[in-house]
């Protein structure tokens, strides 16, 4: 009721069985060891070794079972047992460079003039001609008509003139379908 009395103004001096005197302290040594003052559990449990055997079925390349054995403990491990073929590590391929150091041409990447045939000839085949009105069939048409224009320019030859078992005739007639 401490509380109360000084709110209410009552502060009448404690006694002096009420004071609290400090517990006297034995000065005893106490050690425990390393394995008592752990809190890991059983340490003799931890500190056994353990195996470990691993078994995998065999492939074409390396017929047969594989095994794995592995003894582990708390604080080390070691493979016992590891079978050929098993995740065998790759040897990398070296590689033989033959310009020994010597540096390579530097690309010219500016504009070269060029001329109409120039540009024409690398028109050819290439995606030009995909934004004109009709696309690349419109281009193919064109440019089959001017193959039939030029066939029909040339003489044709004679039937008479083609050697036997010549089969030229037959190749026209699939060209007309």
């Amino acid at each position: 009721m401490g509380l109360f009395d000084r709110l209410l103004g009552n502060n009448q001096s404690q006694s002096p069985l009420t004071k609290r005197e400090p517990a006297k302290k034995k000065e005893e040594a106490f050690f425990l060891d390393a394995d008592s003052s752990s809190s890991m559990g059983n340490v003799d449990f931890m500190r056994q070794s353990n195996t470990i055997r691993r078994t995998f079925p065999g492939t074409a390349a390396s017929p047969g079972s594989k095994e794995i054995v592995d003894e582990v403990a708390s604080m080390t491990a070691r493979r016992v047992i590891k079978s050929d073929g098993l995740g065998d590590p790759k040897k990398p391929e070296v590689q033989t460079d033959l310009t020994g150091g010597i540096p390579k041409e530097v690309k010219k990447t500016f504009c070269e003039p060029m001329s109409q045939a120039e540009l024409d000839e690398r028109k050819r085949g290439s995606s030009v001609g995909v934004n004109v009105p009709g696309g690349p069939a419109a281009i193919n048409a064109q440019k089959q008509q001017e193959k039939a224009q030029q066939d029909q320019a040339q003489p044709s030859t004679p039937a008479s003139t083609s050697k036997p078992g010549d089969i030229g005739a037959f190749k026209g007639w699939v060209k007309d379908l």
